[in-house]
């Protein structure tokens, strides 16, 4: 693997030299300085009293170059002024690191799965540390709530810079909520986030350093929200404001001297119509101006910024302005660069980790691939992580199929169950998973909360094709023609085409579900595709029948809502009821109208997420919840299994993941901005 030069070591980590200004504490050696009051990190004048000492600042001895590849940004000032005046300490896991290298990873593809890698370089208001039970501050200094959760107050830290050295302040908060999120031309919907029982929030910023969210209901689950969400809770107004006509008047002319229509078509170009922070930058979607654009991509917040966008894949440099430091005062991150390249085809995929072209990877890593992984850690100099997984292939019938016919039996719950316990899990563990897994329900929570009863996890999860094949006689679907395939009740011929990609489910479970329900009567064929490509049919309403990874931590449903509410899940998920969706969001102008049932679900979801956290009211709407989740068997559960994930030997300070999975954003509550390259 290319590697660049490795340089700037810290003293601390030299023998026989002496301690920078502060101790090199780590993880494995605090030398007898006390912890702070959040794991694995402390606010800057609270390291000092804890470790006795005045902390030096330094930075890559590369910084200036790397940023003169920054396309707008300014001259670098020295390392004291690009640091917040109370940059966020970071104790390593084992060791100081040294600055360079370049850190090499595979993507999907855009939008088609790239998210552990986003991961390696995100931030949020706030993070779960490693424990994934202790939310702790990040972006945000600190945070207070008041008595009845409908006031969330944020500090941030006072001098904290974007990546081009512009001021971070609590506006940048604001104009995301304001004139992002609640803007119909950028957000076609508000996200549920933003929302409290479907009501808008609103967002004060008194002064540079705090920012106030305010309440129509309690919510204390918002900030589990910034603790594990892709979608960070702000964006630079100095930059993507000069592009909307609420901040600037001059917006469109301004965006029309650049080339842009206007200044939407500006901020969409930059920022992109959703909240998925990997959209296409202009480098790449807008090639025939970019070379006139005051800044090639969006200024960030995060420890790397994009400086090549190709449809091969992307490359980054370390932000020169980012608010963490090690405990010597050295600024992270330590690693120097970062090189995705984009490689859709999984066994492409799996010939790369083993040849040890690649440094870190977890997303469409399959256990049926663990084997081979294993078996080739020495000669790739990695290693493999198998770790438990929370979300595990879950299969849902279009229950608002453009197909009268299809529509009456897909929405039919007595179809659902007999398809349900018409598979074979114990046979999918054993072929798919080696039997390492377990056959479980979908409920809506995974893992189970200790207060819920164990059924929810394994009703109508038996196998027993004679039962299924009578309730299928029972609905009127019988084999009219001799075929020995079943019919729809109207005469219809009925083919599933169950459409897969690896990023949501291994092949081997697909094709045995698919032979499970051929062996009840339901003819089914499998085709492997893309992830963009399912992605498309399953939004475009065209698909009979999903199947993908789904399967939420109480965490994030204390924060989004998304789960259970049509079409229950997100773009890049599993999703059903996609007319029901429309229904609800027109105010039934459009769609299908759903059943009561899930009016009243929505009903429960917002009260769940309005009453105290661990409380007996809430424990009691989760369990009814997940109760009805599973009785109406929108989603059919398979297998939970554990995950592998992998990482280059010479990527030190990778520790032991809790999950190998998306829920809590993968890396994000293991810092990888402390990572570094030993070559």
């Amino acid at each position: 693997m290319k590697r660049l030069l490795l340089t700037g070591v810290a003293l601390s980590v030299l023998p026989g030299l002496a301690f920078a200004s502060c101790p090199g504490i780590t993880m494995a050696d605090m030398q007898g300085v006390a912890a702070g009051a959040y794991p694995q990190q402390y606010d800057l004048a609270e390291y000092e009293a804890a470790a006795s000492c005045t902390m030096e600042f330094s930075g890559n001895p590369d910084a200036a170059s790397l940023n003169g590849r920054i396309v707008g940004n300014p001259d670098l000032p020295s390392v004291t002024e690009r640091l917040p005046s109370e940059p966020l300490v970071i104790v390593p896991y084992a060791s100081i690191g040294r600055y360079g290298g370049q850190l090499d990873a595979l993507s999907n593809a855009t939008e088609a799965g790239t998210s552990d890698f986003l991961s390696t370089r995100h931030v949020n208001l706030v993070r779960y540390s490693d424990d994934l039970q202790t939310i702790v501050p990040n972006v945000a200094k600190s945070w207070e709530w008041n008595d009845d959760f409908t006031q969330l107050t944020f500090t941030l830290r006072a001098g904290h810079k974007w990546s081009d050295g512009a001021p971070f302040t609590s506006a940048d908060v604001k104009f995301w909520h304001d004139n992002i999120m609640l803007d119909p031309n950028i957000n076609e919907t508000p996200k549920d986030y933003v929302l409290v029982g479907g009501e808008k929030m609103t967002v004060d910023a008194p002064d540079d350093v705090t920012v106030v969210f305010n309440l129509p209901a309690p919510k204390p689950g918002l900030l589990a929200h910034f603790a594990t969400s892709y979608a960070q809770g702000f964006q630079p107004k100095h930059f993507l404001g000069q592009f909307h006509p609420d901040v600037n008047p001059e917006a469109d002319s301004f965006a029309q001297s650049l080339g842009f229509e206007n200044g939407y078509d500006a901020i969409l170009a930059y920022y992109g119509n959703s909240d998925w922070t990997d959209t296409p930058s202009p480098l790449l979607s807008r090639p025939e101006i970019v070379d006139g654009l005051p800044k090639a991509v969006v200024p960030t917040l995060e420890s790397f910024l994009t400086i090549a966008d190709t449809t091969e894949g992307r490359h980054y440099v370390a932000n020169p302005y980012f608010f963490m430091v090690d405990t010597t005062g050295q600024q992270l991150p330590y690693i120097s660069e970062q090189d995705e390249l984009y490689k859709n085809d999984n066994e492409v995929r799996i010939l790369s980790v083993i040849n040890g072209e690649v440094d870190y990877k977890a997303q469409s890593l399959q256990l049926a691939s663990a084997p081979l992984l294993l078996e080739n850690q020495e000669k790739g100099n990695y290693t493999v992580q198998l770790n438990p997984d929370i979300a595990f292939p879950t299969l849902s019938f279009n229950v608002t199929s453009e197909d009268p016919a299809k529509r009456e039996v897909f929405g039919n719950v007595e179809f659902r169950r007999a398809m349900s316990i018409a598979i074979d899990r114990d046979q999918i563990n054993e072929v798919a998973y080696f039997g390492q897994g377990k056959p479980v329900q979908y409920n809506g929570f995974s893992p189970l909360p200790d207060f819920m009863p164990a059924e929810l996890e394994t009703a109508w999860a038996q196998y027993d094709p004679d039962t299924a094949k009578q309730m299928l006689d029972a609905i009127g679907m019988a084999d009219t023609d001799g075929d020995g395939m079943r019919e729809l009740p109207n005469g219809d011929k009925l083919v599933l085409n169950l459409q897969f990609a690896t990023q949501g489910a291994p092949g081997e479970l697909a094709q045995l579900v698919a032979q499970n329900w051929t062996d009840v009567g339901v003819q089914t064929t499998v085709k492997e595709v893309t992830p963009d490509e399912y992605r498309s049919a399953q939004s475009s309403n065209q698909l009979d029948v999903m199947i993908w990874r789904k399967g939420q931590p109480l965490a994030l449903h204390l924060g989004d809502n998304t789960y259970f509410v049509p079409p229950f899940d997100g773009y890049f998920d599993i999703r059903t009821g996609m007319l029901w969706a429309e229904y609800i969001e027109s105010g039934g102008s459009a769609g299908v109208e759903p059943p009561a049932w899930v009016n009243e679900m929505i009903d429960d979801v917002n009260a769940f997420q309005s009453a105290p956290i661990g409380s007996p009211e809430q424990e009691a709407l989760a369990t009814k919840l997940a109760t009805k989740m599973v009785d109406e068997m929108l989603f059919i559960g398979t297998v939970l299994a554990p995950s592998p994930l992998i990482h280059n030997n010479d990527l030190k300070n990778f520790t032991q993941f809790k999950t190998t999975s998306y829920e809590y954003y993968r890396t994000f509550p293991y810092l990888p901005q402390q990572w570094w390259l030993d070559e």
